[in-house]
């Protein structure tokens, strides 16, 4: 029998979490099934094969126990609850679309493409993506625009380890990036209501904080579809639309780029969308935010708990103007 050690695994070698939890969930499934006849619908889904998309599958040699900025104490939110309850408008507008919409998306093969103001424009394989850094759980809050939140051990590493090797010259001022669209995988894209593909942006200073994360797992995990597989960004302190899902480009530009949401109404969506309880959204207030899996609400945090990290970067402007 041939053993691959780790350092020879592409990221096509990773055994499906359908599989490795087959006979598991088989067991459960028929548990269940002699409990209810709702369980009984259930019981095909656990026991079927991995469907043609990106199934999760465990990541091993991830780094853990972190402590400092890069982690909270805070307790995670269920699985189920991050995997279930999702924005993301390519695969329909209610939270629990994507989850029901994706399960056939087609993440692999995947590339990135890094260009614009760089030296060294490329593209990178989601097996080379892996590869840059070593991978971190970093335990992070999520808090989203609509007042909810959440807390994940997201799997990446800071975005300055890719953007560094792509080195950005004297021009680059701010990053662009650009989710994947395709009509044919992607119908219900068409109904939500915003330009696709889904485009966003930091400023350059803020997409190389350490604690911007280029995500490629969570929960020991690589990504779900409905949680922007193979390759996402998470941006702690930023609300959560920011954290663009499913990238396939990453542009470094001289100019604040277009970001879809402060296209589709920049009213509600300004271009730095810091975490800001003292300014409410036009339609609701973000003083306060509830916690999936969590019946109180409880006070919104300044730049989500991640002001002593952040604040300076925008010292001396007006937060209220630059929302």
């Amino acid at each position: 029998m041939l053993i691959k050690r780790a350092s020879e695994l592409t990221y096509a070698d990773i055994t499906p979490r359908g599989l490795y939890m087959g006979r598991r969930n088989f067991l459960l499934g028929l548990l269940a099934a002699g409990g209810a006849a709702a369980a009984w619908k259930k019981l095909p889904r656990l026991v079927s094969a991995a469907g043609t998309g990106s199934v999760p599958v465990k990541l091993n040699g991830v780094i853990t126990g972190l402590k400092g900025p890069y982690t909270t104490d805070e307790k995670a939110t269920s699985y189920n609850d991050a995997t279930h309850y999702n924005n993301f408008y390519e695969f329909g507008t209610d939270k629990s679309d994507p989850a029901a919409n994706a399960t056939n998306f087609k993440a692999s093969p995947w590339t990135v493409s890094v260009e614009g103001e760089v030296a060294k424009p490329r593209k990178f394989t989601m097996d080379e993506i892996m590869k840059l850094a070593p991978l971190e759980e970093r335990i992070y809050r999520h808090r989203c625009v609509e007042a909810w939140s959440i807390v994940v051990p997201w799997i990446g590493y800071s975005f300055s380890a890719l953007a560094k090797l792509a080195e950005p010259t004297s021009q680059a001022r701010y990053v662009a990036f650009e989710s994947y669209y395709d009509r044919r995988q992607m119908p219900w894209g068409a109904g939500s209501g915003i330009d696709l593909p889904y485009v966003e942006g930091l400023r350059l200073d803020e997409a190389m904080h350490p604690l911007t994360l280029l995500c490629v797992g969570m929960y020991g995990e690589t990504l779900p579809n409905q949680d922007g597989a193979p390759v996402r960004m998470v941006i702690p302190w930023k609300y959560g639309f920011k954290s663009i899902k499913s990238i396939v480009k990453i542009r470094f530009v001289k100019k604040e780029p277009p970001t879809t949401w402060n296209i589709a109404n920049a009213r509600e969506y300004g271009f730095y969308s810091n975490v800001n309880p003292t300014v409410d959204h036009p339609r609701w207030s973000q003083a306060k935010e509830r916690r999936l899996g969590e019946f109180l609400k409880r006070p919104t945090l300044m730049f989500n708990g991640y002001g002593e990290q952040v604040a300076s970067l925008y010292a001396g402007m007006d937060l209220r103007k630059n929302y």
